[in-house]
Formats: C-alpha cells, sequence, structure tokens
C-alpha cells in the first residue's frame, strides 16, 4: 500500500474523463488517471441481480445505445424515482449479463462532440472493474489513487430489495479493498445511507452530497413536509450540526461562485453561507468541502467567466477555477482532469 500526503484540492475525476471520452468507461477513468487525476468518481446504482454498475442515474436512454436495441424495447416504462416519474430503461429491471452487452453514449454529446465521438465503441462497466483499474494505475504511477464512490437513489434501491450498503461492502471484499481504507470517499445526497455505510464498518471518508434546492429525499420519506431542507445545513449551525457524524460535505459550485451574496460567517442564523464564508465555516466544523462541477464550457461558466456566444466554446475558465481553489476547498469535481490540474498549479505552485 503505497501512503502519501495528498495534494489538496483533490482533483477528481468527475466519472472519469467526459470531456475526452464517454463518461463512466474504462476509457474514462484510464485517462483521467492519465491526466492526472488523484481520484475519480463513479455514480453507483444497481441491476437486478444485485450488480453495482456505473451509470449517471438508474435510467440509462441518455447514456447507452438501449433504445435502438430491439430486444430491450419491452423494458421501456414509467416508473417513480424520488418523487419524480421518468420514462426510460432501468438499471434495475436488467441483469448485469444484459447490460453489459449495451454501449455507452456522451450524456453530453451536444457540447462534447470530441468525446461524442467515441459512442458506441465501449460497454458499461461493473463496480467491481473501477477497483482493478485504481489498482493497475496507481501501481504503474507509483502514487495513491483514490475513489470517490457515489450513491444514487438508495431509498429508491431498498424499496426494490437491492441496498447498496451491503452490495457495496460485499463489491469492496471482491476486490481485496477489505472494508475501504484511505483510497476510499464516500458521497450520498442521502445521509441514512452515508450512517449505513459507517454502521457497516466501512473505513473511508463519508461526504454529504448537499443539492441546490428541496431536502434529502430519505429525510422526505420518513419526515414528510417536516424534513430539513439543503439549505439548512449550509449555515454555521447545520454545518456543526454534521461534525462528528460526517467527514464532509459536497456543494454544487453556484454555492461559491456566480453572483451570490455573502453574509458574516459569524451569523448562525439567516440564509445558507456562500462562497469563502461557506468554506470557512465548514472547515471551522472540522468538515471538508468539495465542489461540482467545474467545466470549461461557456454554457457551465458562471456569467464573469464566460467569453463569446458559443455554449460550447471555452471562457475563461482558469480564471473561475483558481477563484474557487484559491477559497481553499478540499477537492474539486472536473470533466477534464488535466485543467483542474493546471489551475491547482497556477493557484498553489
Amino acid at each position: 500500500m503505497l501512503h502519501d500526503d495528498p495534494p489538496r484540492p483533490l482533483v477528481i475525476g468527475h466519472r472519469g474523463a467526459p470531456g475526452y471520452r464517454p463518461e463512466h468507461t474504462r476509457s474514462s477513468y484510464e485517462l483521467a488517471f492519465a491526466l492526472g487525476a488523484d481520484a475519480v468518481e463513479p455514480d453507483i446504482v444497481a441491476t437486478r441481480d444485485g450488480v453495482l454498475v456505473l451509470r449517471h442515474e438508474n435510467e440509462i436512454s441518455g447514456t447507452t445505445d438501449v433504445a435502438s436495441r430491439p430486444e430491450f424495447a419491452g423494458r421501456r416504462t414509467t416508473r417513480e424515482v424520488d418523487g419524480t416519474a421518468l420514462t426510460g430503461w432501468f438499471t434495475e429491471d436488467f441483469t448485469w449479463a444484459e447490460l453489459a452487452t449495451l454501449r455507452a453514449r456522451e450524456r453530453l454529446g451536444s457540447i462534447r462532440q470530441a468525446s461524442a465521438s467515441f459512442d458506441g465503441r465501449y460497454p458499461i462497466i461493473r463496480l467491481r472493474e473501477l477497483f482493478e483499474i485504481i489498482d493497475i494505475a496507481g501501481g504503474e504511477q507509483r502514487r495513491l489513487l483514490r475513489i470517490v464512490a457515489e450513491f444514487k437513489h438508495a431509498a429508491h434501491f431498498d424499496a426494490l430489495g437491492l441496498p447498496l450498503d451491503e452490495l457495496f461492502h460485499a463489491e469492496l471484499e471482491a476486490a481485496g479493498w477489505g472494508r475501504g481504507d484511505e483510497r476510499l470517499i464516500m458521497e450520498a445526497f442521502e445521509p441514512t445511507l452515508l450512517d449505513r455505510l459507517g454502521a457497516r464498518g466501512i473505513r473511508g471518508k463519508r461526504v454529504f452530497l448537499i443539492e441546490g434546492t428541496g431536502a434529502p429525499w430519505d429525510l422526505v420519506l420518513t419526515g414528510a413536509r417536516t424534513a430539513p431542507r439543503y439549505d439548512s445545513f449550509m449555515t454555521e449551525e447545520g454545518l456543526l450540526g454534521l461534525a462528528g457524524r460526517f467527514d464532509g460535505v459536497s456543494v454544487g459550485k453556484a454555492r461559491l461562485v456566480g453572483g451570490a451574496k455573502t453574509r458574516r460567517a459569524a451569523d448562525a442564523a439567516g440564509p445558507p453561507l456562500t462562497g469563502a464564508d461557506l468554506v470557512d465555516a465548514a472547515h471551522a466544523a472540522n468538515l471538508e468541502i468539495y465542489t461540482w462541477t467545474l467545466r470549461p464550457e461557456n454554457r457551465s461558466l458562471s456569467a464573469p467567466f464566460r467569453r463569446g456566444t458559443g455554449r460550447a466554446a471555452y471562457g475563461e475558465w482558469l480564471g473561475e477555477f483558481s477563484e474557487i481553489i484559491g477559497m481553499g476547498v478540499d477537492g474539486v469535481f472536473l470533466d477534464h482532469p488535466d485543467l483542474g490540474v493546471d489551475a491547482r498549479r497556477s493557484v498553489t505552485g
């Protein structure tokens, strides 16, 4: 096992390197590490037979060729997921053997033509294959490489008899990762799932994902209208309430940049913290803070950093990335890991 003093912030390949290859494919993950990523982030969902696979969502029509496959036409259905009705094809209706016949497509193909040019070339992969990729890349590069595992729709899969925490524990054991170690970071929008991962004795940091709006679905199911909103965790009081329970929080970058008004960190009441105030308050509560997703295209940059009118054209990405890194965040998620490495170097030397 390699041990190191990790760089800050961690440069995390968001679903691999989807700026260059279709997300969640072996090629995308391998390229992310080759471009200097310290970690990669898979989204984890389950199949009907309990295999954990890597897809942005359990509805897969936008990220695979399933809609063009006549043998699966009858699987198209409408289902409620976390309170929203969705129509398409869902991983829980397929066995792994069936999903393994599909080919991946880039989810943001309309603005990622280079990545989309690889559509149809790669199969989708299981979580256990990503553990193998990390083991191999870490050995080749002689550095400690990490996984930031994001669990999607845990309450939904619980209701189907597919508990993600139990399945994940089994995958760790099968991959030779035991109960986890310093290479493992786990994140979810549902705090109950993070609690269950800890109760299973799985070692690794646990990070609470914070949406821009709404409330955690697992808490909605148990607390109905009294469920706390995500914003309620983004005050000094809310962050202190997470201290000792979790190791960090992860927020959309709109909470850090984009013109939102900040307030004095010393004021515990009032609206949610933003910008450097939020970063400082998280650290004061002994929580790490991560942010997603840093992208160079105009459509994803905050207004001051856009250049020209083309949505897919690169804007002043280095300026925005550097501003965020300069706030002292502990990790940044990017679709182009090499740009994150460059931005970190420009700020930290």
